[in-house]
Protein backbone atom coordinates (compact mmCIF):
# COMPACT_ATOMS: atom_id res chain seq x y z
CA UNK A 1 0.00 0.00 0.00
CA UNK A 2 1.72 3.21 -1.10
CA UNK A 3 1.25 5.67 1.81
CA UNK A 4 2.39 9.04 2.65
CA UNK A 5 2.75 10.65 5.64
CA UNK A 6 2.75 14.07 5.28
CA UNK A 7 3.19 16.92 8.15
CA UNK A 8 2.43 20.16 7.63
CA UNK A 9 3.39 23.77 9.15
CA UNK A 10 5.55 26.49 9.04
CA UNK A 11 9.20 25.74 11.18
CA UNK A 12 9.41 29.33 12.23
CA UNK A 13 6.36 30.28 13.76
CA UNK A 14 6.45 27.99 16.82
CA UNK A 15 3.92 25.18 17.71
CA UNK A 16 2.78 25.97 14.05
CA UNK A 17 5.96 23.80 12.89
CA UNK A 18 5.18 20.52 15.19
CA UNK A 19 3.82 18.81 12.50
CA UNK A 20 7.08 19.08 10.03
CA UNK A 21 9.05 17.91 13.61
CA UNK A 22 7.09 14.79 13.93
CA UNK A 23 7.01 13.80 9.84
CA UNK A 24 11.00 14.44 10.56
CA UNK A 25 11.05 12.11 13.52
CA UNK A 26 8.72 9.67 11.84
CA UNK A 27 11.08 9.61 8.72
CA UNK A 28 14.26 8.86 10.82
CA UNK A 29 12.78 5.91 12.16
CA UNK A 30 11.39 4.14 8.42
CA UNK A 31 13.31 2.40 6.17
CA UNK A 32 9.90 1.26 4.12
CA UNK A 33 10.25 2.39 0.09
CA UNK A 34 6.43 2.10 0.22
CA UNK A 35 5.92 5.10 2.79
CA UNK A 36 6.88 8.60 1.70
CA UNK A 37 7.68 11.07 4.59
CA UNK A 38 7.00 14.50 3.57
CA UNK A 39 6.63 18.36 4.82
CA UNK A 40 4.70 21.39 3.38
CA UNK A 41 3.61 24.34 4.13
CA UNK A 42 0.83 24.40 1.44
CA UNK A 43 -3.08 24.23 2.21
CA UNK A 44 -5.87 23.62 1.05
CA UNK A 45 -6.39 23.00 -2.61
CA UNK A 46 -2.14 23.42 -3.10
CA UNK A 47 -2.59 19.97 -0.48
CA UNK A 48 -4.32 18.06 -3.85
CA UNK A 49 -0.67 17.95 -5.18
CA UNK A 50 0.80 16.18 -2.54
CA UNK A 51 -1.99 14.32 -1.40
CA UNK A 52 -2.87 12.37 -5.31
CA UNK A 53 -1.86 8.81 -5.74
CA UNK A 54 -1.31 7.57 -2.27
CA UNK A 55 -3.79 4.78 -0.91
CA UNK A 56 -3.28 6.08 2.21
CA UNK A 57 -2.11 9.35 3.80
CA UNK A 58 -1.60 10.51 7.37
CA UNK A 59 -1.81 14.40 7.78
CA UNK A 60 0.04 15.64 10.91
CA UNK A 61 -0.62 19.20 11.40
CA UNK A 62 -0.89 21.67 15.17
CA UNK A 63 -4.46 22.96 15.57
CA UNK A 64 -6.07 25.53 18.04
CA UNK A 65 -9.65 24.72 19.47
CA UNK A 66 -11.67 26.77 21.61
CA UNK A 67 -11.77 24.50 24.91
CA UNK A 68 -8.61 22.25 23.80
CA UNK A 69 -5.03 22.23 26.27
CA UNK A 70 -1.87 23.01 24.48
CA UNK A 71 -0.14 19.62 23.52
CA UNK A 72 -3.78 17.45 24.00
CA UNK A 73 -3.49 15.16 20.93
CA UNK A 74 -5.95 14.45 18.66
CA UNK A 75 -6.81 11.74 15.96
CA UNK A 76 -9.14 12.20 13.42
CA UNK A 77 -10.70 11.91 9.99
CA UNK A 78 -11.57 13.78 7.45
CA UNK A 79 -15.28 13.40 8.43
CA UNK A 80 -14.52 15.10 11.87
CA UNK A 81 -14.17 18.75 9.66
CA UNK A 82 -17.36 20.62 8.09
CA UNK A 83 -16.75 21.38 4.05
CA UNK A 84 -16.52 24.92 3.21
CA UNK A 85 -19.88 25.32 1.37
CA UNK A 86 -19.41 28.81 0.17
CA UNK A 87 -15.95 30.68 -1.19
CA UNK A 88 -14.78 33.64 -2.67
CA UNK A 89 -10.99 32.39 -3.08
CA UNK A 90 -9.10 29.18 -3.20
CA UNK A 91 -7.40 30.29 -0.02
CA UNK A 92 -10.73 29.38 1.54
CA UNK A 93 -11.60 26.14 1.16
CA UNK A 94 -9.87 23.54 3.69
CA UNK A 95 -8.70 20.64 3.44
CA UNK A 96 -11.92 18.49 3.48
CA UNK A 97 -13.39 20.90 0.68
CA UNK A 98 -9.89 20.11 -1.13
CA UNK A 99 -10.43 16.41 -0.38
CA UNK A 100 -14.26 16.47 -1.91
CA UNK A 101 -13.07 18.58 -4.81
CA UNK A 102 -10.04 15.80 -5.48
CA UNK A 103 -13.18 13.04 -5.85
CA UNK A 104 -15.51 15.25 -7.75
CA UNK A 105 -12.53 15.90 -10.53
CA UNK A 106 -11.86 11.95 -10.35
CA UNK A 107 -8.26 12.18 -8.80
CA UNK A 108 -6.92 9.17 -7.77
CA UNK A 109 -7.23 10.51 -4.11
CA UNK A 110 -6.29 8.36 -1.05
CA UNK A 111 -8.67 5.33 0.35
CA UNK A 112 -7.53 6.22 4.09
CA UNK A 113 -6.72 9.67 5.23
CA UNK A 114 -6.55 9.76 9.15
CA UNK A 115 -5.18 13.16 10.88
CA UNK A 116 -3.13 13.52 13.63
CA UNK A 117 -2.89 16.96 15.42
CA UNK A 118 -1.68 18.75 18.63
CA UNK A 119 -3.13 21.63 20.19
CA UNK A 120 -1.05 24.46 19.81
CA UNK A 121 -0.19 26.88 22.05
CA UNK A 122 1.45 29.55 20.08
CA UNK A 123 1.23 29.67 16.03
CA UNK A 124 2.24 33.73 15.83
CA UNK A 125 5.82 33.70 17.73
CA UNK A 126 9.02 33.33 15.33
CA UNK A 127 10.69 31.03 16.63
CA UNK A 128 11.91 27.28 15.92
CA UNK A 129 11.27 25.79 18.94
CA UNK A 130 7.35 24.46 20.22
CA UNK A 131 6.18 25.80 23.45
CA UNK A 132 7.01 23.04 26.45
CA UNK A 133 3.81 21.37 26.00
CA UNK A 134 3.83 20.64 22.14
CA UNK A 135 7.19 19.86 22.52
CA UNK A 136 6.45 17.28 25.74
CA UNK A 137 3.78 15.63 22.65
CA UNK A 138 6.32 15.39 20.29
CA UNK A 139 7.40 12.07 21.23
CA UNK A 140 3.89 10.89 21.52
CA UNK A 141 2.52 11.91 18.19
CA UNK A 142 5.70 9.96 16.38
CA UNK A 143 4.32 6.84 18.32
CA UNK A 144 0.76 7.11 17.10
CA UNK A 145 1.71 7.89 13.83
CA UNK A 146 4.32 4.53 13.44
CA UNK A 147 1.59 2.72 14.96
CA UNK A 148 -0.91 3.80 12.56
CA UNK A 149 1.42 2.76 9.97
CA UNK A 150 1.65 -1.12 11.14
CA UNK A 151 -1.71 -0.87 12.14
Amino acid sequence: MKTLVLGLGNPILSDDGAGIRVAQDVGEKLNDPQITVSETSAAGLSLLDSIVGYDKVIIIDAVQTEKGQAGQIYRMGPEDFSVTKHFTSPHQINLVTALELGKMLDLAMPQKITIFAVEAKDITTFSEKCTPAVEQAIPEMVKMVLEELVG
